[in-house]
């Protein structure tokens, strides 16, 4: 079992991480600019997936966009998805890619 970490806000990388103890990393990239946050990829490890974590990642990103008063624009494929299924973020949304 490999053991996770809490998500953190990597402000000099632009992402949000979750690092294992195995040294691989799950993210989703953002792009910041004043007022808007765009989600542009989230990335989870091979052997990682399956287990909620991409989800974990888009909810947390999400929720700093709420608490934070940001807009948001969706490039994720991931996050799309995501906010197709859930839809308590869309007052928020300004852009969403077509999958």
């Amino acid at each position: 079992m490999v053991n996770e970490t809490e998500i953190v806000n990597n402000v000099e990388k632009s992402r949000f991480q979750m690092s294992f103890d195995n040294g691989e990393t799950a993210l989703v990239d953002y792009r910041l600019t004043p007022g808007k946050i765009s989600f542009m990829h989230t990335e989870v490890p091979k052997d990682m997936s399956g287990k909620g974590i991409a989800a974990r990642l888009a909810k947390y990103a999400l929720e700093y966009a709420r608490a934070n008063n940001l807009r948001i624009n969706i490039y994720c494929v991931y996050i799309a998805a995501y906010v197709k299924r859930d839809h308590s973020y869309d007052d928020l949304i300004d852009h969403v890619i077509e999958i």
